[in-house]
């Protein structure tokens, strides 16, 4: 298996998608919209509804003052919604659909096979915004769908797992950063006082668990890809002893009722109580800083093997905006996307969500200077030591198969009802033959 690394100043998101992918567009009747004359009202889906409202609507009263013959209708949609919210308005019909959408990648090959979406590079080259977005994040969209040629979405940001620690407790404790698993499991079993309520660590055991589990497994196995030709790579031995370690840390170090919880839960516990360290995204950095403030909290790039630095990620999805193809008012609804994808919208976005961001300019803003998660997220991604193991995001079923499908299993997996052989076994058998029905097909 050969390493993908990442280098240069523009690579930043070359840890995202980088696969290979899946259908072309199907017709559904979505696709009957029209260009219109580039006033009147959009509406526009916020896949992230709640978490961003905030920062959206302040995107879109400045739009509304620079454009005030458009309108802009927000509709927020909670991220665990989402994909099910979409593909239920696309069998009602284009009336159903927003005129601009949230979109990532994790199931935008989904959207563009129902043919929901139109391809965006002809705006792209005529208002000269893809010269503005790192490279390797158009790439990742493109790469998503089809044959890779054409874009369907327009990338907004990208994200990075990422260990969350208390400072203050890991100095009370005398306790080195976590930026090394050696480092993680000695304060996750250091900090942990179950007689007083205190806990080395807070873990996913409820929806979406999967995604973080392959977080964890990779980034201590040092596998470098997914796939070993045909075959996935999940269940290797090193994988499998990766992922017995991260699921021995359910009810030792981490609150019982760390079973069923999902994001939201999972981040009450840590920011509620006393819990030295969580594992999630750069996406969860405001709730950190709003609930603890500044200092209190600090996010590390995923820990490593060793004293040499090496860092293994799974890619994460770009997040961006879509044109949906059934938009009456496809002239303003590109105005829109166009508007919150220059500097000054980008930034004030991905300040806001800690996160990564698609526009160049925007890296050298002084506040990626000082947020010191996103900083060393951008730093560990362009390190030439820096293994990225690349998700297959194109296969039609893998929210199927990492959700509904598998979650169920990594419950039973916690509660010791599974062996970590015997979940990476399942799951492998379900990623396997979802690559040889995408081989099949394509």
């Amino acid at each position: 298996m050969r390493a993908q690394r990442t280098r240069g100043a523009v690579v930043v998101a070359t840890g995202l998608v980088l696969a290979l992918t899946v259908t072309a567009c199907g017709d559904d009747g979505t696709s009957s919209g029209a260009e219109g004359d580039g006033t009147g009202e959009i509406v526009f889906w916020d896949n992230n509804g709640g978490a961003r409202t905030d920062v959206w609507n302040e995107i879109i009263d400045a739009f509304h003052e620079e454009h005030p013959d458009i309108r802009v209708q927000y509709v927020g949609v909670p991220i665990a919604d989402v994909q099910s919210k979409y593909d239920a308005a696309i069998q009602g019909g284009a009336d159903g659909l927003p005129d601009v959408g949230g979109v990532s990648t994790s199931y935008l090959a989904n959207l563009v096979a129902q043919g929901a979406l139109d391809p965006v590079d002809d705006r792209l080259a005529e208002s000269g915004l893809e010269d503005e977005i790192i490279p390797n994040m158009m790439e990742s969209v493109r790469s998503t769908v089809g044959d890779g040629e054409e874009a369907y979405s327009v990338p907004t940001s990208a994200n990075q797992g990422v260990i969350w620690y208390r400072t203050d407790l890991f100095e009370e404790a005398g306790l080195e950063p976590p930026t090394t698993w050696d480092n993680f499991f000695t304060a996750a079993e250091t900090l942990t006082d179950r007689g007083n309520n205190a806990f080395g660590f807070t873990l996913r055991g409820g929806e979406g668990s999967v995604a973080q589990a392959l977080d964890m497994m990779y980034a201590q196995s040092g596998i470098d890809s997914f796939w070993d030709g045909d075959e996935t790579t999940v269940n290797d031995p090193a994988n499998v002893e990766a992922l017995e370690n991260y699921a021995a840390l359910y009810n030792e170090v981490t609150p019982e009722a760390d079973l069923n919880s999902d994001f939201t839960n999972m981040v009450a516990t840590f920011t509620g109580g006393t819990v030295g360290m969580l594992q999630h995204n750069l996406g969860s950095y405001t709730d950190h800083t709003t609930a603890f403030g500044e200092g209190v909290v600090d996010g590390l790039p995923m820990p490593t093997g060793g004293e040499d630095g090496h860092h293994t990620f799974v890619s994460n999805p770009v997040d961006g905006l879509g044109l949906f193809s059934g938009s009456d008012n496809k002239e303003a609804a590109w105005t829109f996307i166009e508007f919150a994808l220059r500097h000054e919208m980008n930034s004030l976005w991905n300040e806001s969500a800690g996160q990564i961001p698609s526009n160049t300019a925007v890296l050298e803003d002084p506040w990626i200077a000082e947020a010191p998660p996103t900083r060393a997220a951008v730093e560990a991604l362009n390190d030439e030591n820096t293994t990225i193991v690349q998700l297959p995001y194109y296969l039609p079923d893998w929210n199927d198969i990492t959700k509904a499908g598998t979650e169920p299993n990594f419950q039973r997996l916690l509660l010791g009802e599974m062996t970590a052989q015997e979940f990476a076994d399942d799951l492998a058998e379900q990623l396997n033959e979802a690559q040889a029905e995408w081989l099949e097909q394509r």
